[in-house]
């Protein structure tokens, strides 16, 4: 839980109220996506060492998030890799990066 009870991410007739299509993901969620899909081929969380994310546009439940990653800098000990992460061909997180122990 992310302790964020804001409206805009539960309550589809609020979130229209406000100009939004309606009900919007979180971005720790969106954020947590990213972290996920560059972890699970090394085997687990624990060889995230930093993310830095940055937000470009609101992602939507029940929509496909598209996460593309490409390697920058490569050691035998770690990895930098820059994310970014797309729904229906929005950008939604730009220049993320991701340093990864291998």
């Amino acid at each position: 839980m992310s302790g964020d009870h804001n409206p805009i991410h539960l309550d589809d007739e609020f979130a229209q109220s406000v100009g939004l299509p309606g009900r919007i993901l979180h971005g720790l969620y969106t954020m947590a996506l990213l972290a996920r899909a560059q972890t699970d081929g090394l085997g687990g969380p624990e060889h995230l060492k930093r993310l830095a994310v940055q937000f470009r546009g609101i992602a939507l439940p029940e929509h496909e998030i598209v996460i593309s990653s490409v390697v920058k800098e490569r050691s035998a000990e770690r990895a930098v890799v820059s994310v970014t992460a797309q729904q229906q061909g929005k950008a939604i997180v730009r220049g993320a990066t991701a340093e990864l122990e291998l």
